[in-house]
């Protein structure tokens, strides 16, 4: 990295998903957290928690201010709604600011982004170390070829730079710049599994990456890199001793890698006296009795499973390198440990069927411990996944226009890779969420108003085309 002669001013804006459990944005804390250690003037504005509409974030925080660069990180589902009017909005008060858009929504389609968004550079994978270089460039009025990692304009014609690699020591990298949060909010938002309302929770990373590649998945690296266990316990003392954070939910695509590591978290925990609730993500493959009990014996509450599908063909044909046999096993071993866990289904996969489906809602139902409503999504081909070009190959996708022209919600279908007519598809999609819903109320509030309206919802969205549902874990609070 290059060191800075004049320190800068950078502003962030996390921008609003329309809903109060918010999760804290890691990549904002990490980015501010390397451009504060050079003495950079960082503010990262909240939308999310505080729901600025965009011209009050603009008298707020773009009016007044001279920034150097303003960073807006997001995933592709929040484009057309979301992001492209906050792009009109920032390039209307950026004065000579550089707009910088990064995140897992422009990282694989930048040309796209850099034309349609009117923005100067967009950031490709991994930014921690690309941000403080960037913000060089801009003070130094540097050379833009120079900068790993990125892609911009010249002339109006679109720049590629060499892919500047990821961190691999990752326990160089300091911790998140918390103090910039509104902490108080996003410690005390977020309804957990087994949490009282004494409980503070917040997301860590101890890893970045995974070791497979799900067809519907888009990474913004290759491979998997893991923190130490130390760092990860000095991560933990410091949050529980600043904020009072005592559940953390880990943020990690696969946070049970291999049982060593599962077993010296414990060890860390118990060495350093740190009693702590958490949750995480798991994969089903490496899981056992002895896995599941060091877990609940490092305060585990709830583990996450993508278990995707109930049949072998559409597991394999989405490269999950997973079994049905192995997700029963896992959600049994689980289950008789006492620990809460979570089964999560896509339908609508290549390969996928009615009995797919039918099957999805059967194990979903066996082993619910309705901890929240579960309901089915249809897969969705994000660009930058295997199934997004796949859909290309196959002539279902022309490209990122035509994406973001069909796709509406993560609810809907974007792109059928099923053999079943899209009316049957919603209306066999709607009978398996309106059968869960159902299931869900019975066994928990029997509050069938409630049930009925979530139920309605799900018509409107399938039938009637309202796509601001924002599905059925947030349906109350928009």
């Amino acid at each position: 990295m290059m060191r800075m002669d004049s320190n800068g001013k950078v502003l962030f804006i996390v921008h609003d998903i329309y809903q109060e459990d918010n999760y804290l944005p890691l990549g904002y804390g990490y980015m501010a957290a390397m451009l504060k250690k050079e003495g950079v003037d960082v503010k990262i504005c909240c939308q999310d928690v505080f729901h600025y509409p965009n011209d009050e974030l603009e008298k707020l925080f773009l009016k007044n201010n001279n920034y150097d660069l303003i960073g807006v990180g997001f995933m592709s589902a929040r484009f057309k709604e979301t992001i492209l009017g906050l792009c009109e909005t920032i390039n209307r008060s950026k004065k000579d600011a550089w707009l910088v858009l990064g995140g897992h929504g422009p990282s694989p389609i930048p040309e796209y982004m850099l034309k349609k968004a009117n923005v100067d550079v967009v950031t490709i994978g991994e930014a921690e170390e690309t941000i403080v270089d960037l913000l060089k460039c801009k003070i130094d009025a540097g050379d833009l070829s120079k900068v790993k990692g990125i892609a911009y304009r010249e002339n109006e014609e679109v720049i590629i730079n060499e892919r500047r690699k990821p961190i691999r020591d990752l326990d160089s990298i300091p911790f998140p710049e918390w103090s910039l949060f509104p902490m108080d909010r996003y410690t005390t938002c977020l309804k957990l599994y087994e949490a009282s309302n004494d409980n503070k929770a917040l997301g860590i990373l101890t890893s970045r990456g995974c070791i497979n590649k799900c067809n519907f998945c888009y990474r913004l690296e290759k491979g998997i890199r893991f923190r130490s266990i130390k760092n990860v316990i000095e991560e933990i003392e410091v949050l529980k001793e600043n904020y009072g954070v005592n559940y953390f939910v880990m943020y990690d695509e696969l946070f049970i890698f291999s049982k060593k590591r599962v077993f010296e978290f414990q060890d860390g925990l118990e060495q350093n006296d740190l009693k702590i609730n958490f949750s995480c993500n798991a994969r089903v493959d490496i899981f056992d009795d002895e896995v599941v009990n060091s877990l609940k014996e490092a305060g585990c509450q709830f583990i996450n499973f993508g278990m995707e599908s109930s049949d072998q063909k559409v597991l394999d044909l989405m490269n999950k390198n997973t079994t049905v046999d192995e997700n029963i096993r896992a959600a049994e071993i689980t289950n008789k440990a006492g620990v809460g866990f979570g089964l999560n289904f896509l339908w609508g996969n290549i390969g996928d069927t009615e009995e797919s489906l039918k099957n999805n809602v059967k194990l979903t139902k066996k082993f619910n411990l309705y901890d929240d409503i579960r309901t089915i999504r249809p897969v969705t081909p994000y660009p930058g996944c295997d199934l997004y070009y796949e859909a290309i190959k196959s002539g279902f996708l022309s490209g990122p226009e035509d994406f973001f022209n069909k796709f509406k919600n993560s609810d809907l279908l974007t792109v059928n890779f099923t053999e079943i007519p899209e009316d049957r598809f919603y209306k066999l999609l709607f009978e398996a969420n309106k059968e869960l819903i159902i299931d869900y109320y019975i066994h928990t509030t029997k509050d069938m108003d409630s049930a009925n309206k979530l139920i309605n919802d799900f018509y409107n969205l399938y039938f009637k085309g309202y796509t601001k549902f924002r599905g059925a874990r947030h349906f109350a609070k928009e």
